[in-house]
């Protein structure tokens, strides 16, 4: 299994915005064949070194993470993260 997981600065981390962009990711579940588990969390510390967003995601192989990169609903979900965030990280592992 693969685990891919990303945070998310945005640009207007107001508690509204936050929660608009972590209900366009969510709404990703049940829509990408390959994605097998998806996990949104809200930061809820707002530390000087915190990420606003927290995205986990799961995929049976780096096939199917691939799939998912290039798949329409994630392709329309990059788009809005592309317009909100500020700065991003990712890592992705064997689990």
């Amino acid at each position: 299994m693969i685990t891919h997981i990303v945070f998310f600065k945005l640009k207007d981390n107001s508690p509204e915005k936050v929660e608009a962009t972590a209900q366009v990711l969510r709404n990703m579940e049940g829509k990408i064949e390959q994605l097998k588990y998806i996990e949104v969390g809200v930061d809820i510390l707002h530390s000087a070194r915190s990420y606003d967003i927290a995205l986990i995601t799961k995929f049976d192989s780096m096939a199917d993470l691939d799939a998912y990169q290039v798949h329409p609903v994630h392709q329309k979900v990059i788009e809005h993260m592309s317009e909100v965030r500020e700065s991003s990280v990712a890592v992705d592992y064997e689990s």
